[in-house]
């Protein structure tokens, strides 16, 4: 049995599916997909955001809460979690690879290839496809990009705070067509790479797409879908649109059209992808899966973006369809899930031996189970003085709660599930009082907490070089 892993990044697991908040948002290839399938629709991230749940994904271990030290010399940003797989923990790819598996990733998420990251471990081959966001790919002097600048961001410019626009735009010279996005390139290597490599059966390969996390910066006829006859600025990092004042509420409507763009995008080119399976006749002997690392707030509570201060099912849900050949057509379950649960289900379903920390979910598929937990929890980065910190966020059938790990947190919250609205921490003592103990278990303290590791963040390549830009300019004058 081959195995396709898809991840799309910043991707909410309220768009696919009928009913849904943003089911507006065109999805047809996706759509699709999770109909033909099964779709965990009580998926949740386990140790949030980026390299930390992919760690999860990776090695079916917790990464939260956050305990590694290591040498992270050329590492930006050094948040909590944010390291490399530590040497111990087998790998999916590698585990895969001893068991006969040909095994390959296809990849633009760059945090995962930063210096002293290991994520290709395992892997036979890997592509990394560059530019995404400021990966330091490609160079040159601000009036290559000046032009493409102004298109989004206020003026006059300040080139410091838009440094990893800056990058981003660097990185993108020379773009001319739909084909040279970042999402299509990244698909059409992959549909490449099944070319040239699904005859070393059974194979194992893992795709990696950035999109659609910032900067929401499709092509604009797919944010035109969602808001038309625009002529303003498209803040596709929506940070820039609150500089120097508040932004209309025409500039707001565009943001969230730019990402609604962007997954449009993403399922085009994640379609083709599909398509190179049914043309190679893979789907009667492979399990696709379709994941996602978090989600991100559309102005759902006044703001856009993620975090750890606001726990609510758009930011910590995650994207878990699966396409199984021997496997049921339509099935939604919606009991609770994670991701480091993805690696043991996937060896289990493959009869490879392991030993994870997550756990098996197929039981839920098969009906031999109706839940596998009567809770989650989950983590979410932070840093405080240069000590590792956190929010959790504790879930079961009745309660959502969040707080701050590493202080006590004024900001806490509890809501009746389905509602996240309505904040009633003050009303129920004693549910707060048990979700909060739901927490010290995982972290094996009480709280506020003091995690073991530190966080120590640097500035990232770019930074530097403008500091001392500016620092040169100073002298001159």
């Amino acid at each position: 049995m081959n195995v396709i892993s898809i991840v799309l990044d910043t991707f909410r697991n309220d768009i696919v599916g009928e009913g849904k908040k943003l089911s507006y948002c065109q999805t047809p290839n996706l759509d699709q997909f999770r109909a033909g399938g099964i779709a965990f629709e009580g998926a949740h991230g386990e140790g949030q955001p980026t390299l930390q749940i992919r760690r999860a994904f990776f090695t079916g271990r917790r990464s939260f809460p956050w305990r590694y030290n290591f040498d992270r010399r050329g590492l930006w940003h050094h948040q909590p979690g944010w390291h490399k797989i530590p040497p111990e923990q087998d790998t999916i790819a590698e585990i895969l690879t001893r068991h006969g598996y040909y095994t390959g990733m296809v990849a633009d998420t760059y945090h995962m290839f930063k210096p002293s990251m290991n994520y290709t471990r395992g892997f036979v081959n890997y592509d990394f496809v560059r530019g995404q966001e400021s990966d330091n790919w490609r160079g040159g002097t601000y009036d290559m990009i000046e032009d493409e600048m102004r298109k989004r961001v206020r003026e006059p410019i300040n080139w410091r705070k838009h440094a990893t626009l800056a990058q981003y735009l660097f990185n993108m010279r020379g773009r001319e067509r739909e084909e040279d996005y970042l999402c299509a390139r990244v698909c059409r290597r992959a549909s490449e790479w099944l070319e040239e490599c699904h005859r070393n059966a059974p194979f194992f390969l893992w795709v990696e797409c950035f999109d659609p996390h910032e900067p929401w910066d499709p092509p604009s006829e797919y944010a035109d879908l969602y808001c038309s006859d625009y002529e303003g600025k498209d803040f596709v990092f929506p940070g820039a649109a609150y500089e120097n004042q508040e932004p209309t509420e025409r500039e707001l409507e565009r943001i969230k059209a730019l990402y609604l763009g962007e997954v449009t995008l993403v399922d085009k080119w994640v379609g083709t992808l599909f398509d190179k399976i049914t043309e190679l006749n893979l789907w009667d002997d492979t399990i696709v899966m379709v994941l996602s690392d978090h989600g991100t707030q559309l102005m759902d509570h006044g703001r856009f973006g993620k975090g750890g201060g606001n726990l609510r099912s758009y930011n910590t849900g995650i994207v878990w369809y699966m396409r199984h050949p021997d496997g049921p057509s339509g099935k939604v379950v919606d009991a609770y899930v994670q991701s480091h649960d993805v690696m043991p289900t996937l060896l289990s379903l493959l009869g490879v031996p392991h030993w994870t920390e997550g756990m098996n979910v197929w039981p839920l598929v098969t009906g031999e189970a109706d839940r596998l937990r009567d809770h989650i929890v989950t983590g979410w980065c932070a840093a405080k003085e240069g000590r590792a910190g956190s929010w959790a966020a504790v879930r079961d059938e009745e309660w959502l709660y969040w707080t701050a790990v590493h202080e006590d947190d004024p900001n806490a919250a509890l809501f009746r599930l389905p509602d996240e609205e309505d904040n009633v921490r003050d009303e129920h003592p004693e549910v707060v009082a048990r979700q909060r103990r739901r927490i010290e278990a995982v972290l094996n303290q009480p709280m506020p907490a003091m995690l073991n590791e530190v966080s120590d963040p640097g500035p990232p390549p770019w930074a530097e070089y403008l500091m001392a830009r500016n620092r040169a300019a100073s002298d001159v004058t």
